[in-house]
């Protein structure tokens, strides 16, 4: 049901079962696809919204980028299938250094986040309230991005990675690690979020070992890095050490280095 009140583009393609709130904008070459509602008052506008969305009230979805090089280039925004979307977030569309803000299937975005432009996120990703992500940032699949977190532009940050509250994230945070804090530090691995998601005890141990040798064996990370590619480690433990080789701004280290740290 579309609401009487809400203005839809001509250009606009939208599935017949899609639901729009009050007041909603929908604008020029948006799609939206089946089994998504739409609150009151949101505006999207040159975006691609999946399957089975939901998105509330006053959400703005692939509005300008708040870049001054910007100037109203072609780009857009792609959202997968089964997002949530809350109150007052924004997600703004790409700029020509992309062409698109890319979005995977089953993210939540709670109130006041933001997404800049470029940005790539990936499947499951939670991004609690007035967390923000600068403009280029990449997230990995189910990290997790608590409240009033901000993340520097071009920062990227691995998959099933937990960050804390208020942290202010500068530099790259690799696979299955834990951070926190101004300018955020590695407090460990995310545990908890790798049992959540299926981690075998013993692929657990095997990360645990691989963080061990990088951070705390008192070699350079180079040489920690060869050293683990020589045992041919499995291949999550392979992506481990891949991200952390292609990193352009450096990667994120512990507060603390001890044989006795908890990870």
């Amino acid at each position: 049901m579309i609401h009487s009140t809400a203005i839809i583009s001509k250009s606009a393609e939208i599935a017949d079962d899609v639901e729009i709130g009050p007041y909603a904008i929908i604008g020029e070459k948006t799609i939206i696809k089946s089994g998504t509602k739409i609150g009151a008052h949101t505006v999207i506008e040159f975006a691609e919204i999946g399957k089975n969305c939901r998105i509330f009230s006053s959400a703005f979805i692939g509005t300008a980028p708040q870049d001054l090089k910007y100037q109203n280039e072609p780009t857009r925004l792609v959202m997968g299938d089964d997002c949530i979307v809350r109150e007052c977030v924004t997600l703004n569309r790409g700029t020509l250094a992309h062409g698109i803000t890319e979005i995977g299937n089953g993210c939540m975005f709670q109130a006041y986040s933001h997404v800049g432009h470029d940005c790539i996120v990936g499947n499951g990703v939670i991004m609690s309230n007035a967390a923000t992500l600068a403009g280029h940032v990449e997230v990995g699949d189910r990290a997790i991005i608590s409240g009033l977190v901000a993340i520097h532009q071009f920062v990227r940050i691995g998959r099933y990675v937990m960050l804390g509250g208020g942290s202010m994230v500068t530099l790259d945070i690799p696979h299955f690690c834990q951070a926190q804090g101004d300018r955020a530090k590695l407090v460990g691995l995310n545990l908890v979020g790798l049992k959540r998601h299926g981690f075998t005890e013993e692929q657990i141990t095997e990360i645990k070992s691989a963080y061990k040798t990088i951070f705390n064996s008192g070699i350079t990370v180079a040489e920690a890095l060869d050293q683990i590619d020589a045992s041919q480690p499995p291949e999550y433990i392979g992506d481990f050490i891949k991200f952390i080789r292609e990193s352009k701004r450096g990667i994120t280290r512990p507060y603390r280095i001890s044989e006795n740290d908890e990870i």
